[in-house]
C-alpha cells in the first residue's frame, strides 16, 4: 500500500451513493484554502468516475486514487 500524503481535511462518504459524495465534497472544499489537501473515503463505486470529473471539472488535481478492499480513497489537491 502506497504512503498516504499528508492533508489538511478529511470526509468519509462510506455508505454514501451518488450523488451524495460528490455534493458533501463541493461543501467540503468550500471551506478550504487553494493549495490544501482533502482526502476523501468512499464506498461507492460509481465515485471512481465521478471524483476524476469533479477535479477535472473545478480544477482541482487528484494527487492519488486507491480501491482498499471495499473501499476507495482520494487525495485531492485544491486548485
Amino acid at each position: 500500500m502506497a504512503e498516504i500524503p499528508d492533508f489538511h481535511a478529511e470526509l468519509d462518504t462510506t455508505g454514501l451513493y451518488c450523488p451524495e459524495p460528490i455534493m458533501l465534497m463541493h461543501n467540503k472544499v468550500r471551506d478550504m484554502q487553494a493549495g490544501e489537501v482533502l482526502k476523501v473515503v468512499a464506498s461507492d463505486p460509481a465515485t471512481t468516475r465521478d471524483v476524476p470529473r469533479f477535479c477535472q471539472f473545478l480544477g482541482h488535481e487528484l494527487v492519488d486514487q486507491q480501491q482498499l478492499g471495499d473501499s476507495y480513497l482520494y487525495i485531492i489537491r485544491l486548485g
